[in-house]
């Protein structure tokens, strides 16, 4: 069974403030364009498998999956995307221009809900945070965050993982990956 995370969860929430995946609204207006080397529809239950190296792109969200089957019987926007994958990633620009990347062995985007649903070895990272679990669901509209493990998962340790790096670490970070593009720049000529 899947462990609430619930412990410290006003606090985390308030403290995930930069982990907010809401994309701009323009995306969510935007047509979702599925590209990959095969198609199989089934027009009758409404269902399209699309295979290898497939791209989901509506404005700056992107999906990138071993496949990913789409499921319409509910209607036009109200699709719902499963991307499959070792790992599928999912990655979008916020409106505050800053960009927000995850991984998943599963990847569910809900249009109408606007929710992405991560499972399977999930993580979600934005700015100087990042949250790893087993599932981890983003409500787009609330922003509200789910990050449960699976406590009897061989692969899991029945716990979530939040790490949250200070801004000096980063700043660190940057300058010196940035001393070392300069390098390499300086090296070439």
């Amino acid at each position: 069974m899947y462990k609430r995370f619930i412990p410290l969860a006003t606090s985390l929430l308030l403290g995930l403030t930069s982990l907010t995946v809401q994309g701009a609204d323009d995306d969510f207006a935007l047509p979702i364009k599925v590209d990959a080397k095969t198609q199989f529809v089934d027009g009758k239950n409404k269902i399209s498998l699309f295979r290898d190296d497939v791209l989901i792109i509506q404005g700056s969200l992107k999906i990138t999956a071993d496949e990913v089957e789409v499921i319409a019987s509910e209607g036009e926007g109200r699709e719902i995307f499963v991307a499959r994958g070792t790992p599928a990633s999912y990655s979008q620009t916020l409106e505050d221009g800053n960009p927000v990347f995850a991984r998943a062995n599963e990847i569910r985007y809900e249009v109408s809900a606007r929710t992405i649903s991560l499972s399977g070895n999930a993580e979600l990272q934005q700015d100087t945070s990042m949250v790893k679990g087993d599932v981890i669901t983003y409500d787009m509209t609330t922003e509200q965050l789910l990050a449960t493990s699976n406590e009897n998962g061989e692969e899991s340790s029945g716990r979530v993982t939040t790490v949250f790096t200070p801004q000096a670490i980063r700043d660190i970070t940057q300058d010196t990956e940035q001393d070392k593009s300069d390098n390499e720049s300086e090296d070439n000529n």
